[in-house]
């Protein structure tokens, strides 16, 4: 995934009337053995960051090696688990984060362009007891977001 300035998307792309921004992002790091806990405060961070609630996200992914890190993001957040990870998740197609994140971002993209644009969250795990998350918006073709 290249990240460029606007101005050079045209170089980059063979979708021009796709544009997606980055948000926000965050980082969180977790007392020894509450790993599920710490994608959720990684998500609140990149949530601030943004200037968006939750109930302004419209796709959600995870990397969750573990279904209990979803279980413990819906209760804390008030997401419907149901809603998370439309095409699968990690614990279908692996486990490394880097290459997981990655898939699972461009999923996310995908998503949304397919929905006309709008905003998507995507938080995970890592090396234990951290993680990090990041907002997007994808504005459709007209150049409008729904966020």
């Amino acid at each position: 995934m290249i990240v460029v300035a606007k101005d050079r998307v045209s170089d980059f792309t063979t979708e021009p009337g796709i544009e997606v921004r980055i948000l926000g992002f965050g980082q969180a790091r977790e007392r020894h053995a509450y790993m599920p806990a710490a994608p959720v405060k990684a998500a609140r961070r990149a949530l601030d960051a943004a200037g968006l609630s939750v109930d302004r996200i419209d796709v959600f992914k995870s990397h969750n090696p573990f279904v209990v890190n979803d279980i413990v993001f819906a209760r804390e957040t008030g997401v419907d688990a149901a809603k998370m990870n439309n095409y699968g998740c990690s614990l279908v197609f692996g486990h490394p984060q880097g290459p997981t994140g990655l898939r699972l971002l461009i999923e996310m993209i995908e998503e949304l362009a397919i929905r006309g644009g709008g905003t998507g969250l995507f938080h995970g795990c890592a090396a234990g007891d951290t993680a990090m998350a990041v907002v997007l918006s994808v504005a459709d073709r007209r150049g409008q977001t729904r966020a």
